[in-house]
């Protein structure tokens, strides 16, 4: 497969975990702290169970996606071979903030009831709506790289 092919490949699937991140955020994510704890306990299942499928095969696809634009570019483009390999730091920082910070984060809220709310809750909740925002930062950063990349 060409380069250009493999780039448009990956591009493609980096605005959708670019998107699959941006866009709840400003639907929702960003008034977490102004809804009430049923309906924000609410919430969070709910936007788990349709995120959560979709991002656990998205996101290493689209990692994956970027070796062969790696590969293709090395030694021959090697703007296109940086900026790629920035764009895959960042879509790995954002897998790893992912997996090691918002999923734990997100299966301990899923636990939770109002009643069983610990003392705690809305540090936790904000601690993951700023991580969500590292997330945001480094998945459209990675993206637009990989853009201006195929485009320069």
């Amino acid at each position: 497969m060409p380069l250009k092919s493999c780039q448009l490949v990956s591009i493609v699937l980096a605005a959708l975990v670019a998107g699959m991140f941006g866009g709840p955020w400003v639907a929702l994510s960003r008034s977490m702290s102004a809804l009430e704890p049923d309906v924000f306990l609410a919430v969070v299942r709910r936007m788990s169970q349709n995120i959560a499928p979709v991002m656990t095969l998205l996101m290493p696809v689209t990692l994956l996606s970027l070796v062969p634009v790696l590969l293709l570019s090395y030694n021959k483009q090697p703007k296109i071979f940086s900026l790629t390999l920035i764009g895959f730091a960042l879509f790995l920082v954002a897998l790893l903030v992912t997996m090691l910070i918002e999923v734990p984060i997100v299966k301990q809220i899923e636990t939770w009831t109002v009643p069983t709310l610990p003392g705690d809750w809305q540090q936790l909740r904000d601690r993951w709506g700023a991580f969500h925002v590292v997330r945001i930062v480094t998945a459209m950063t990675g993206f637009i790289l990989l853009v201006v990349g195929a485009i320069f």
